[in-house]
């Protein structure tokens, strides 16, 4: 398991990338949407809560938030807030 994408090979990064993108496609399918968010926080600073790299793929449609980066807020865990 890779803590960091930083730490990713090449090759990792590639295959990471189209993965996301392949399930992508299958959840604008399945949920018939229009586009996605695709989030990747990289180290605790960023906001990344589980050590090991993952990409958040959310589909999305049009006027699902008011604005559009709400997003973020919707699915930030409150742990976050501590400083």
């Amino acid at each position: 398991m890779v803590k960091r994408f930083v730490d990713l090979k090449g090759e990792e990064v590639c295959d990471l990338w189209l993965t996301a993108q392949l399930i992508g496609a299958k959840l604008e399918l399945f949920h018939n949407a229009s586009s996605l968010t695709l989030n990747l926080q990289d180290g605790p600073k960023a906001g990344q809560t589980v050590p090991h790299v993952h990409i958040h793929v959310i589909p999305r449609k049009a006027c699902d938030f008011k604005r559009n980066d709400d997003i973020y807020d919707a699915v930030q865990p409150i742990t976050l807030l501590k400083c």
